[in-house]
């Protein structure tokens, strides 16, 4: 059987090139959890673990015995985050880490139901120590007309890309809808030196 790749299968949504591009993005599962505060905090790494945990344990299933109607062999999505600042961080005349709002995300396979997600959950909470499981939420999500673009480099250059996206936008007769963005960790920052990220930003647009 053919393992599922994205990074093959999904080049469009995962791997766009660095100059801004306009792309329709459709209705996704996903497996959800939402916070505040720095990005830093031992908060937000337990925050991820908690998705990860469910999300390879969907993946390992048929390791123990357990095939979900539909399965296939798949490579466990990347790790997604659509960002925001708190009433105070928009009041500020800097960027604050410590006023970040955020909802972090790892996208499910098609074959994924709310009750496969109970059941992972209630078979993670067995076995897992992470007081955030229970946070953790399945949803199916429709993020509709995007600009999108690779930032290459460290996070806290962002703004020069989202700069490109903007003037994508003038250009192409787009107006960014909300000041909310998403972005995709395409490389392991744990792994990955800082210049040599790779992240898809992503905002909504409507057409004028």
């Amino acid at each position: 059987m053919r393992k599922f790749e994205w990074r093959k299968e999904l080049k469009q949504l995962y791997l766009p090139k660095k100059q801004p591009t306009k792309i329709d993005i459709p209705t996704i599962k996903y497996f959800t959890i939402e916070g505040s505060g720095n990005p830093n905090s031992e908060q937000f790494c337990e925050h991820i673990e908690a998705l990860y945990t469910l999300s390879y344990g969907i993946r390992m299933l048929p390791k123990k015995g357990i095939t979900p109607q539909g399965y296939f062999e798949y490579t466990v999505f990347p790790l997604e985050g659509i960002w925001d600042l708190d009433e105070v961080g928009r009041t500020l005349d800097y960027l604050s880490k410590d006023h970040f709002v955020y909802k972090l995300m790892i996208r499910q396979p098609d074959f994924v139901t709310e009750e496969l997600f109970h059941y992972m959950l209630e078979s993670a909470n067995q076995k897992k120590s992470n007081p955030h499981l229970d946070r953790v939420k399945f949803e199916m999500l429709t993020d509709g007309l995007c600009v999108q673009a690779m930032h290459n480099g460290s996070y806290d250059l962002e703004p020069e890309t989202f700069a490109l996206m903007e003037q994508y936008c003038n250009q192409n007769n787009l107006k960014r809808i909300e000041k909310t963005h998403k972005e995709i960790y395409i490389s392991d920052p744990r792994r990955t030196s800082p210049e040599k990220l790779k992240t898809v930003l992503r905002f909504k647009v409507m057409e004028l």
